[in-house]
């Protein structure tokens, strides 16, 4: 790219990423004199404050009060990222064996996976990390277990052929006796058991209710319940993990700063949206600024990639201050969805030697 570039641009281009990284590195307004002895000693410091002046006017950096320093603006970091994407790309993970005895030391039990990925995440990008649990509509239903635990409660519990178990409680109006329950459910895996939870949900289960309208209204309510189970498993839902340093931070010392941070995680519904509504054919999603939905979080980031595990899509990532090492966690996210993925791909664990 740079050959296409006139020398001005190349130094411009060069001004911002260094701009950028030392306001990343310690969140103060960078001046031409601070660029000039630590990264341009070749560039005069009036040659740097035209490109400063330049780069004002593309609103891609600003001047905070009276100081004589700049720091970015969301549309300076969208241009960073922009410029680095190969840098990010190109970048290891050197946590990647860890991660792969993880994956295989506590294979096909997901939960435990999740939990272990997640604090690995976190150490590594010190920052709220994030892991979204597989959506298991993608998944093929291996055994349907249900257990009556009061009048009107029953658990689902729905094991995937991956090894993916996902577990809830359902209300119900209908009773339905010990022996009616084991019998509707021995039925109901013999009807559907090798089937996608998808087509169980949207197909499968109108199909059986059909049959059974005249026939047998216990049956009927059961896949109602069922339908409801299912529903509510095929929901994302987000794990959070942070370690102590998180909270350090300079933006969190005032106290609404950290209030409306934690507001966003409340949220679990409009971030799993902005991240499926954002996916691209990018391995990595980075939403900032005015990609949020309210304006108390404009000065916040979500890092995040889309792993696969054992066929079955979720979410990994990191929710930050917009101001954080972004070469550094875009690189861990998105090596540590790749690594998932090829690790457990379906029907067989991908075991790569030292």
């Amino acid at each position: 790219m740079d050959k296409y570039m006139k020398k001005n641009e190349i130094r411009e281009r060069k001004v911002l990423i260094h701009l950028i990284e030392e306001y990343i590195k310690y969140g103060e307004p960078v001046s031409s004199k601070i660029i000039c002895d630590k990264y341009l000693d070749d560039v005069s410091p009036a040659t740097v404050r035209i490109d400063l002046h330049k780069l004002e006017k593309k609103s891609l950096i600003f001047q905070p009060h009276t100081s004589a320093g700049r720091n970015p603006t969301i549309a300076g970091y969208r241009h960073y990222l922009t410029s680095q994407e190969n840098n990010i790309l190109s970048m290891s993970y050197d946590q990647e064996k860890l991660l792969r005895n993880i994956l295989i030391s506590s294979y096909k039990d997901t939960a435990t996976t999740l939990h272990y990925v997640m604090q690995l995440l976190a150490k590594s990008t010190d920052q709220l990390s994030f892991v979204a649990e597989p959506e298991i509509a993608y998944g093929f239903l291996d055994k349907l277990e249900v257990f009556k635990i009061a009048n009107n409660k029953l658990l689902f519990v729905v094991s995937l052929d991956t090894g993916i178990d996902k577990i809830v409680i359902i209300n119900t109006d209908h009773e339905i006796n010990e022996q009616q329950l084991r019998a509707l459910v021995r039925y109901t895996n013999e009807s559907l058991a090798g089937m996608r939870i998808y087509d169980i949900q949207n197909k499968y289960i109108e199909e059986l209710t059909e049959k059974s309208n005249d026939v047998n209204q216990i049956f009927n309510h059961f896949l109602r319940e069922l339908e409801r189970a299912l529903n509510e498993m095929s929901n994302f839902f987000i794990h959070f993990e942070a370690g102590i340093s998180f909270l350090e931070q300079k933006e969190f010392d005032e106290k609404s700063s950290l209030l409306s941070f934690l507001s966003l995680t409340q949220r679990q519904d409009q971030l799993v949206n902005m991240m499926q509504k954002g996916i691209t054919d990018k391995p990595f999603q980075v939403l900032l600024g005015e990609d949020f939905v309210r304006h108390e979080w404009f000065n916040y980031a979500l890092v995040y990639s889309r792993y696969e595990m054992y066929g079955i899509p979720g979410f990994l990532g990191v929710l930050s201050p917009v101001r954080m090492d972004y070469l550094k966690n875009i690189s861990t996210v998105y090596n540590m969805a790749k690594i998932i993925t090829e690790t457990t791909k379906k029907g067989s664990m991908v075991i790569s030697g030292d």
